[in-house]
């Protein structure tokens, strides 16, 4: 049992974001890099998990890129509160804390 609930159009929930012509999200941004974090500004959460994002991408050679929500009123419809939310090839992979292993073990399967 999951202690968080989404609410109804919340980011990751299937009506909230349209889709592409592909699977992945039609997020802006997404594919600006093989891991994309969306965070704010004076968010402790998002220098945490940017700090992590940083320090496995660099171990294992991805790049990545951060983009402030509040710079774009569609994300901050998108993610709202949710920040810090982190993608990996364009699909949504967390939100709020990085685990290191999973973000490794995702960047170990080749890039679509």
């Amino acid at each position: 049992m999951s202690l968080f609930r989404r609410r109804p159009g919340a980011p990751g929930d299937a009506r909230s974001v349209p889709a592409s012509s592909g699977s992945a999200p039609a997020v802006p941004h997404a594919h600006d890099a093989r891991v994309v974090v969306y965070s704010r500004e004076g968010c402790h959460l998002c220098e945490t998990a940017e700090a992590e994002v940083e320090r496995v991408c660099a171990e294992q050679g991805s790049d990545w890129a951060r983009v402030d929500v509040d710079t774009d009123p569609e994300l901050v419809r998108l993610f709202h509160a949710m920040v810090p939310v982190v993608f990996v090839d364009g699909r949504q992979h967390d939100f709020f804390r990085v685990t290191p292993a999973r973000l490794v073990a995702a960047l170990e399967r080749p890039a679509p």
